[in-house]
């Protein structure tokens, strides 16, 4: 059974919402977050080295420092405010006129420490500290983790109600044209259904968030042996989430560049490729967008590719092998670029599909990069496969759009 609960947010006034409101701390940079951080903006807490000029080092004592002042300054002028009574919340995200609807909650830290919120990425102990020192600090959650659940027909039809018949507490459009609504869950009723509901639930999945779901549950942990008077009812032994049903998310592609060519010239990469792969060449003027699994769009030397991986050359048994980034990683980056550790290789970079494929040609003919590959996305179904069976993704395997924007509520650990 899966452990859910309500909590008193902490939560901006409805006409500052869109000022304060940001994108997650993990997906633009210090210098984009300084460009785009208005006066009440969320990250001058998640990103606070961005209000010193020169901008300082993120993990310095400075930075944190100043992230607790910011806090507490927006607290005290009204710029974020506790609810009275605690809640559920809807929070629904619209981006490209499809929206979808994700319930804002406390999950329990015991249900990810046991492996029933599963996770399919590792993490990385300096990520993981990093955020553990803003939980810490902060004593909050400040912002959510993404999670999703195996639909249930009882509870998306608990959700259409909502939506139907009650005001929204938040409606607008962000700065990126997508569209965030929120809900407040009053009823009592509704909120007990709603705890019951998950009862029923076997796991849930961590989408997106993975350093900050390990730092949440490992900081309960930490307060839990720290406090003599331990009961198990401390707001420390829960963190936040929004948690959406499986068949309303859309993974997009993630993309690599690379580069060199580990001393080889472009027709000799393109030799070695047509081992493992039918290759293509297709019109340099549009980029190439792959059409199924085990496709791939490559951009090399003012040209675009397809390559469609051979049969014999990967396995589709295998929960793992049959994903196209280990395909990829494994024909090319380790067997022909001598690339062997994504996470630490310098030669190597990762785009967001959300950039476009056009990003992946200006970064190559920038001279940034010599060559660049566009994957077909990951599907949900697959997540949770690789999830159940305890494996985990080679790293930036996934990247969900929209993402979730932070500010809207806060849980506070005391």
């Amino acid at each position: 059974m899966i452990k859910i609960k309500p909590f008193k947010a902490l939560r901006p006034p409805r006409e500052t919402v869109k000022e304060i409101a940001a994108r997650p701390y993990d997906v633009l940079n210090s210098q984009e977050a300084q460009k785009e951080a208005g006066e009440k903006s969320l990250l001058h807490i998640t990103k606070p080295e961005i209000d010193f000029s020169p901008i300082i080092d993120e993990h310095s004592r400075q930075a944190y420092e100043k992230a607790v002042e910011n806090f507490r300054k927006w607290q005290k002028r009204g710029w974020l405010n506790p609810d009275e009574k605690e809640h559920y919340y809807i929070y629904a995200q619209t981006m490209n006129g499809r929206t979808q609807f994700g319930l804002t909650a406390c999950t329990h830290i015991d249900d990810y420490l046991d492996g029933k919120i599963k996770k399919h990425e590792l993490t990385r102990k300096d990520k993981e500290e990093d955020r553990m020192i803003h939980v810490r600090i902060q004593d909050a959650n400040i912002e959510p983790v993404f999670l999703a659940y195996p639909d249930v027909p009882e509870m998306n039809k608990i959700v259409e109600s909502i939506v139907k018949n009650q005001t929204p507490e938040y409606d607008f459009i962000a700065d990126d044209g997508f569209g965030h609504t929120f809900w407040i869950i009053n009823d009592e009723n509704i909120t007990e259904q709603i705890t019951n509901i998950f009862t029923e639930i076997p796991a849930l999945y961590v989408a997106d968030g993975h350093h900050r779901t390990a730092a949440a549950a490992l900081v309960g942990s930490e307060k839990r042996a720290k406090n003599p008077a331990h009961n198990g009812n401390e707001e420390y032994n829960w963190f936040m989430a929004v948690i959406f049903p499986e068949s309303q998310l859309q993974i997009i592609d993630y993309n690599r560049i690379v580069k060199d060519l580990n001393g080889l010239t472009p027709d000799k990469f393109v030799a070695k490729l047509q081992e493992n792969f039918v290759v293509e060449r297709k019109s340099c003027a549009n980029p190439y967008k792959p059409a199924k699994l085990h496709n791939f769009g490559m951009y090399l030397n003012g040209d675009w590719y397809s390559l469609t991986a051979k049969p014999e050359a990967y396995d589709d048994n295998d929960p793992i092998g049959t994903l196209d980034v280990t395909v990829l990683s494994s024909l090319v980056f380790d067997k022909i670029l001598d690339i062997g550790d994504l996470r630490t290789s310098t030669r190597i970079d990762f785009v967001g599909g959300i950039r476009g494929l056009k990003e992946l040609q200006e970064r190559v003919d920038a001279g940034d990069a010599v060559a660049a590959f566009a994957l077909y996305p990951v599907s949900m179904r697959q997540l949770i496969n690789i999830a159940d069976t305890g494996n985990i993704m080679p790293p930036k395997t996934t990247w969900f759009e929209p993402k979730l924007r932070s500010g809207l509520a806060i849980h506070k650990l005391s």
